[in-house]
């Protein structure tokens, strides 16, 4: 093992490698190749990225939310997946893995959904002025081993960014 590798201490929990694209706290929401999606007219609640051993279902890299400190856009941190909250956005379904290296708690959970709700809703919006049709909504929380099942490993894939606009 190599020594700069974290303990899995929850061996039930999935260890992700997530690269941040969004601090906690910007206002600046980009996209897994970095261009500049929209500017948020509140400031993300917590750090934002993906997971680049995987594609989700609507092609893009798949999303992570790291919940703690702020983090600084382009850092690797590996951590623990302990759920994920469906989001459908256009009508295509989209994972979040929700990691931290500790435990989230029912509040912690509670709130996270409440964001997404509030996210899908905004989102909405954002895309009836974009004119891009197609249902919106938070799907609730599910188990993070789920998601990663749906969600294709890259291996080998050489990925491009993602096949449909956002």
């Amino acid at each position: 093992m190599n020594s700069t590798e974290p303990i899995n201490l929850h061996k039930e929990i999935p260890l992700v490698e997530v690269v941040i694209e969004i601090p906690r706290g910007s206002f600046l929401k980009r996209g897994s190749t970095g261009e500049l999606d929209f500017i948020s007219p509140l400031p993300c609640p917590f750090n934002y990225g993906s997971i680049p051993a995987f594609i989700g279902l609507e092609g893009d890299l798949l999303d992570a939310v790291v919940l703690g400190p702020r983090l600084a856009a382009g850092k690797k941190v590996k951590v623990y997946a302990w759920g994920a909250v469906g989001l459908t956005d256009r009508g295509l379904y989209d994972d979040k893995l929700i990691c931290s290296q500790h435990p989230i708690s029912q509040w912690q959970q509670q709130l996270i959904i409440i964001f997404f709700n509030v996210y899908a809703k905004a989102k909405k919006l954002l895309n009836i002025v974009r004119g891009r049709n197609g249902p919106n909504r938070c799907e609730g929380w599910h188990k993070a081993e789920c998601a990663l099942a749906r969600a294709t490993p890259r291996n080998n894939i050489e990925w491009k960014g993602p096949t449909i606009s956002f």
